[in-house]
């Protein structure tokens, strides 16, 4: 409560000087480290999921800016001021701004000015040089708000070369600044770090955490693809119940979301199992009853068995799907299954519809064959109209700097086993190629390039 009146004196203090014609007030009346101590109890309302502070922030960081361009070495004898300047920094800030501002900052120490070029190196993109600069500088000797940044910089930073390290730098940031903000980030970079670790206790401790305190932060869309991967990944070493444990404690829609969204990539990757257990929980109340079925809950469990179940009910429980409820994307999914499941039970391409048993096999034609290649090599055309999911909001929040991954290109498609053209039309030795096989082969081929095509998840 305490916190929140202060915020609220603070913010209604900024909106007064910003609306100056002369924006000269502000500048005048408060130090830098007024300013940016604003912007992070801003931000910290933002993590804990108060959107309508997202306007403000942008007022901030342009008052806080500004500010800045106009401090001078007097400014900069305060080591508040100086500080303020490196975690304006740290959050994202103009690295114009602070590299004029620094050359004009006297009497500062050494370490502060090795924070500072660090930091500078971080903000123009170059990272080897950053870690070189931080690496011997402990966060946890440092102020707590200058500390728990740098913490969290050089967390990200070494998240790739030294990810258990990187694991240690964000403990020591959540220390230093819990319930802020940066807390919020260093969970969720925990939890991917987590992920490519295989460290499935810390990948459930940290989404336990997470979703306790920052379900409703603007980014929590960040963790959701995180979690989501997560669960695809380490799905051996995590109970459904420790998933459903974690789970409970969103609100119902995220949380049939996320299983909606974990059934559709444990059906894609024939993580049957896990597909069906998803898909269940999607469709089944807080009470455990079974609510009327969600059109994508029911596509996604089909999925899971169209290689490996009964073909004919899958295709009758994909005839039965409401298309009206399913978006562009999970639509042409639908479509494209209902193609691949025909293609199941069709007879194979190198055999007749209708063959005698005395009739020997003959060699599939060429220009058969060479139709068929090039359609597996080309894959599916591109599905007007596929969408990916939005994140909750879309802040121009330049404090995340973590690069989305890219996505890996689409397999390509094996060709199909064919009897070479000089074999005579009856072979010695029966053919060892199983056509239902072949097809089943097929099948997850063209699963894994509508996955591609169709991005992450669903509306």
């Amino acid at each position: 409560m305490k916190r929140a009146a202060v915020t609220s004196r603070l913010m209604g203090l900024l909106l007064l000087a910003a609306g100056y014609p002369s924006a000269g007030f502000a500048q005048d009346t408060l130090q830098p480290y007024q300013l940016v101590r604003s912007l992070q109890l801003v931000q910290d309302r933002i993590a804990a999921g108060d959107h309508a502070a997202m306007p403000m922030q942008a007022k901030l960081l342009e008052m806080i800016d500004t500010r800045l361009r106009e401090a001078d070495a007097e400014d900069f004898k305060d080591p508040k001021n100086f500080r303020a300047l490196l975690v304006y920094g740290m959050s994202g800030g103009n690295p114009v701004t602070v590299e004029a501002a620094v050359s004009r900052a006297k009497s500062v120490d050494a370490e502060d000015l090795s924070i500072a070029k660090g930091v500078i190196n971080y903000l123009v993109g170059r990272p080897a040089s950053a870690i070189e600069v931080l690496r011997p500088i402990d966060p946890m000797t440092l102020p707590s708000d200058l500390g728990a940044f740098l913490a969290l910089v050089k967390g990200s930073l070494m998240a790739t070369d030294d990810p258990v390290m990187a694991l240690t730098l964000l403990d020591e940031a959540k220390l230093l600044s819990p319930g802020t903000l940066v807390e919020e980030a260093a969970l969720r970079r925990s939890v991917g770090i987590a992920v490519s670790r295989g460290d499935a206790a810390r990948f459930a401790r940290a989404s336990t955490q997470y979703v306790e305190r920052y379900l409703y932060s603007p980014y929590a869309s960040q963790f959701a693809d995180s979690f989501v991967s997560g669960v695809i990944t380490l799905h051996m070493s995590i109970s459904q119940d420790k998933l459903a444990d974690i789970t409970s404690m969103m609100d119902p829609e995220r949380e049939k979301v996320i299983y909606l969204r974990i059934a559709r990539r444990a059906a894609i990757d024939g993580l049957s199992e896990l597909s069906a257990f998803a898909s269940a929980r999607a469709e089944q109340g807080r009470d455990g009853n079974t609510n009327q079925g969600d059109p994508r809950a029911e596509l996604y469990s089909s999925l899971s068995t169209v290689t490996s179940g009964t073909i004919e009910d899958v295709r009758t429980k994909l005839g039965k799907i409401d298309r009206s409820k399913l978006s562009d994307g999970d639509r042409a999914l639908l479509d494209a299954a209902q193609a691949i499941a025909g293609e199941v039970v069709a007879p194979p391409a190198s055999l007749p519809a209708t063959t005698p048993a005395s009739a020997p096999l003959a060699p599939q034609p060429k220009s058969e064959v060479a139709a068929t290649q090039a359609a597996d090599a080309a894959g599916l055309p591109p599905v007007e109209g596929a969408v990916s999911e939005q994140p909750a909001a879309s802040p121009s929040q330049p404090s995340d700097r973590t690069a989305a991954a890219t996505s890996a290109p689409p397999p390509s498609a094996d060709s199909a086993t064919v009897l070479p053209a000089s074999a005579p039309a009856t072979s010695a030795g029966p053919d060892t190629t199983d056509p239902t096989d072949a097809a089943m082969m097929k099948t997850r081929r063209q699963l894994d390039l509508i996955d591609q095509m169709l991005g992450a998840a669903p509306k």
